[in-house]
């Protein structure tokens, strides 16, 4: 019994083996064909977007006849959702295949991912509304400026016809839970546009492009700093499937936020002196200029611009000088546009909604079976206050622990800790975290597959949540069109965990448990390096005992 155990004990907690030679050039070699497939996903992606994309009533495409062919016969309809959830996939598999292929990551590889980043985001630069129909209801908020009106107190349901330009219901009399930069800029849109939806969204889009090509801007030059490898950045963020999807094809404003969070992150830890930390403390006013929630990495840029080994004295001062700052940059915008500090009022909007793979909104939806009415509202509204609480302290923590050399790493980590105890999370919603933890290294297998799952998780749930079929086709609805999304998904995943022989030993070394214990261990040393100091100081004294 002993013996099985000691070769049980040797199998799971030893570092695994190397793979046989034939079987390492095929994971290692052709990256031209990992390019290429990739694209040819994105392209599959774009081209089924045609038929089970987001269009408006309202718009030209209505008067194209391929268009309403594709659209209203269940043959092509079926094909386009297989078509959609393939290219998601493919994209998902040749992503993880780039890690296996890239080799030294040298200036070469920078060259390669570059190709890669292009090759596979043009494509749905191109393609309709997928994913989600956030895009209309910019339009709508910006028609709603551009008449003249306040979007903080009147509802999109204001404009006549609303409703026949895409824009989501529950937004007819939300106010929108965005600041006065991203209204502006649905107002200009909505302004030069002059009707025309397609257009319109369109310059939505080509806005979060331009964002995209920020973010990847700032992730390699923070990787700089911190002295991580570019490419290895690059390939972790821009690359993405999810990030393609969520802020070029979906064309979320949650691109230009994170590009403002990146900006005042680098501009604090590139120049930590008055000039850095106020050009800092600005980029994250512009960033909650577009969405309230980058308010999160002001106590992080606070801590870069007050510099290493600083006293929790100057930590507090600048904290203060950072808040004062932000106020009043906060009031300028709001004089500007008009809109003051409206967008307070408008926190709350997405308030009520939960959602099933959240810890809080798991334990929501199971009380949901036995309560019903005021009780269960009542019930909700305490789990989702206690949720905000735990997720506001658990961001705030990470300002008060680690090292300074992390601290970009712990703005990212912040929100995630947030989000994790958020009763609501978006598929794009983790984006605003990744890219300050990629550009400060996601280095071990374990933390690659966690990051991989994740994406792979979230792609398969965009594809299959947000499919828009016409509810004029006969004997063919929504829930059949899931629920062979989900089939194609599950299958090709189980694929790509079990059959594909070089992703399935990807998940193999990156679950083992010797990588899961050092993952662990690294986590643990990051965020309390004091514990490593006296475990090396431990370790010291018992070697000169023994000498």
């Amino acid at each position: 019994m002993k013996k099985r155990y000691m070769q049980w004990r040797l199998r799971f907690f030893t570092k695994p083996t190397a793979t046989s030679p034939r079987l390492q050039k095929y994971i290692d070699s052709n990256r031209l064909r990992t390019l290429l497939l990739g694209a040819f996903g994105s392209i599959l992606i774009t081209l089924s977007s045609y038929g089970v994309g987001w269009i408006a009533d309202s718009s030209g495409f209505w008067r194209n006849n391929l268009i309403r062919t594709i659209r209203y016969e269940v043959s092509w309809v079926i094909v386009c959702i297989i078509a959609l959830s393939l290219g998601a996939m493919i994209m998902c598999r040749e992503w993880l295949r780039i890690y296996q292929k890239m080799g030294t990551w040298n200036n070469s590889s920078l060259r390669w991912m570059i190709a890669i980043v292009t090759c596979w985001s043009l494509p749905q630069v191109f393609a309709l509304t997928i994913y989600s129909r956030d895009m209309f209801s910019y339009y709508g908020q910006g028609m709603v400026m551009a008449h003249g009106l306040n979007p903080y107190k009147q509802g999109v349901s204001e404009i006549a016809n609303f409703m026949q330009n895409g824009a989501d219901p529950q937004w007819a009399e939300s106010p929108p839970p965005y600041g006065p930069i991203s209204l502006k800029i649905e107002e200009f849109i909505a302004r030069i546009v002059d009707g025309n939806i397609d257009l319109a969204i369109f310059l939505f889009r080509f806005v979060s492009v331009l964002a995209v090509v920020g973010i990847l801007f700032f992730v390699v030059k923070l990787a700089q700093l911190y002295k991580y490898n570019q490419t290895r950045a690059l390939w972790q963020v821009g690359a993405n499937p999810l990030f393609i999807a969520s802020f070029i094809a979906s064309g979320h404003n949650d691109s230009l936020m994170t590009m403002f969070m990146l900006a005042g992150l680098y501009f604090a830890k590139r120049y930590p002196n008055v000039y850095g930390g106020v050009l800092g403390v600005t980029m994250v006013t512009f960033g909650v200029g577009v969405k309230p929630l980058a308010l999160v990495v002001l106590p992080f840029v606070g801590l870069l611009w007050a510099g290493n080994n600083a006293s929790w004295v100057r930590k507090f001062t600048i904290w203060f000088i950072s808040g004062i700052i932000l106020l009043a940059e906060l009031a300028i915008l709001g004089y500007i546009s008009d809109l003051g500090f409206g967008w307070v009022s408008a926190l709350s909007t997405t308030g009520g909604q939960y959602i099933w793979y959240t810890p809080i909104g798991l334990v929501i939806g199971f009380i949901g079976l036995f309560a019903h009415g005021d009780s269960f509202d009542a019930v909700k509204k305490i789990l989702e206050n206690i949720g905000k609480l735990l997720g506001i302290l658990s961001a705030l923590s990470f300002a008060f622990v680690g090292r300074y050399r992390n601290v970009v790493r712990y703005a990212g980590l912040a929100i995630l800790a947030m989000l994790f105890f958020s009763p609501m999370i978006q598929s794009w919603y983790i984006l605003w975290a990744v890219p300050m933890i990629a550009a400060t290294g996601l280095r071990s297998h374990f933390q690659l597959m966690w990051y991989f799952v994740t994406t792979l998780f979230f792609m398969a749930y965009a594809v299959c949540d947000q499919l828009y079929i016409s509810p004029y086709l006969n004997d063919f609805n929504q829930g059949m069109a899931r629920l062979i999304a989900i089939l194609i998904c599950l299958a090709y995943i189980v694929y790509l965990m079990a059959l594909d022989p070089a992703t399935r030993r990807m998940v193999y070394l990156s679950f083992h448990p010797h990588q899961v214990k050092r993952t662990i261990t690294r986590m643990w040393w990051q965020l309390f390096p004091q514990t490593r100091e006296r475990l090396r100081a431990r370790r010291t004294r018992q070697i000169l005992q023994k000498h």
